[in-house]
């Protein structure tokens, strides 16, 4: 019967043995605890349980009173509610998401998230701060029941990103798929900078080639005639000049620390790119990337062909490949994480279990399961769940 559950709330200072003390009374007393809740923030024990007195010894009345003259013993404040005054609704059906925030720590951002999910009749089942220093980071169970779930999310995601927040909004079952292989995008990335740009750029060629790589990157034109009208540009560019650029590749902030960590937690981490071969190796080979994935430049006597040898990695081989990388390592796709920023990444994004746009163009969030910021790309590891174990390593 309803009338027989009650929730009760204990708060108090945190110390070893304390759950076990609060609930000796209530078995003893063949009180059957239901539902459960309990954390420690910053040192203050919080806890709530339903409890089922439907068989016990005791009444609701009788163990408040016992709690209330035992509290300064355990060193506790305890509250007791009957469940069925206060309950909200209960529904069959749920549409449940695991929605994750983050940003630069400041006063109100709870307010502004759950402000816009109600404004789109998201109800909100949970919430939790799972990490804090500069970066935040809150963790919501939503339910998306009420209302249409992708113009919802849509809407979500926009209001947040308006707020300066950076959110992922994640289906529940698919949320709690263990990921195992990180695969990143190349340039404006993990290099904090367009590679043909800066090969353009030394050959003079920098207007035309950044006019067609932004068209490519917007989705405004074919990424593989893109490429090869950008890299006939480059043609005679001789071996030195690769050399010089490899030599300098700047990293996006972050980059390098976030990849660093993830194999220290014993992640697999790829690289694919529509870049080429030429700086990937080097990537490995700097970073320790598992796996890479790029188009190879055409070299004869020292200097580009303005040609591409073999066939062009573009949006749908990256796709492709996340299939590939999951049978190789015997995983499934929802085990992978994807991060790209471009239009050309879509696929790469979509057959990933986690899709990730970096610091990106329009196109690629709407596929996206959330965005990161450019300042942002460590948040990475509070999206995995393993912020905690990421600062046990520092």
């Amino acid at each position: 019967m309803t009338d027989d559950l009650w929730v009760i709330s204990f708060i108090g200072r945190d110390r070893p043995g304390l759950i076990s003390d609060i609930l000796q009374e209530p078995a003893d007393r063949k009180v059957n605890i239901v539902d459960m809740d309990q954390r420690v923030m910053q040192g203050i024990f919080v806890m709530s349980v339903v409890a089922d007195f439907g068989s016990a010894l005791i009444n609701p009345e009788d163990l408040e009173a016992w709690f209330k003259e035992n509290s300064s013993s355990l060193g506790v404040e305890v509250g007791f509610l009957p469940v069925e005054q206060y309950r909200g609704r209960r529904r069959s059906r749920k549409s449940l998401h695991i929605v994750t925030i983050l940003a630069r720590d400041r006063a109100g951002i709870i307010r502004d998230v759950t402000e816009a999910a109600a404004q789109s009749r998201i109800n909100i089942e949970k919430a939790s701060v799972t990490a804090r220093g500069e970066l935040i980071s809150i963790e919501f169970l939503m339910d998306f029941a009420d209302c249409d779930v992708e113009s919802c999310k849509d809407n979500l995601k926009k209001k947040c990103e308006r707020q300066g927040l950076d959110v992922f909004i994640q289906e529940l079952g698919r949320s709690r798929k263990e990921k195992r292989l990180i695969v990143f995008d190349m340039d404006m990335t993990i290099v904090d900078f367009e590679i043909i740009n800066k090969l353009a750029s030394f050959v003079g060629v920098d207007e035309e080639v950044k006019t067609i790589t932004e068209r490519a990157m917007n989705g405004e034109m074919d990424f593989k005639e893109s490429l090869r009208q950008r890299v006939r540009l480059l043609k005679g560019t001789p071996l030195s000049t690769l050399e010089e650029i490899a030599g300098d590749l700047q990293l996006t902030p972050g980059s390098e620390e976030l990849i660093h960590h993830l194999k220290e937690l014993g992640y697999k981490i790829a690289l694919i790119s529509g870049g080429f071969t030429y700086f990937t190796d080097v990537l490995k080979e700097r970073l320790g990337f598992d796996y890479t994935f790029a188009n190879e430049l055409e070299i004869k006597e020292g200097v580009l062909t303005g040609e591409i040898k073999g066939d062009i990695i573009d949006a749908e081989a990256k796709g492709r490949i996340i299939y590939y990388l999951a049978e190789l390592e015997r995983i499934s796709p929802d085990n992978i994480v994807a991060v790209g920023d471009g239009a050309n990444d879509c696929l790469m994004i979509k057959n990933a279990g986690l899709g990730v746009a970096f610091n990106a163009k329009e196109i690629l969030k709407k596929v996206s399961d959330g965005s990161l910021s450019r300042e942002n790309l460590l948040g990475l590891l509070n999206v995995l769940g393993i912020a905690e174990k990421e600062r046990e390593l520092l």
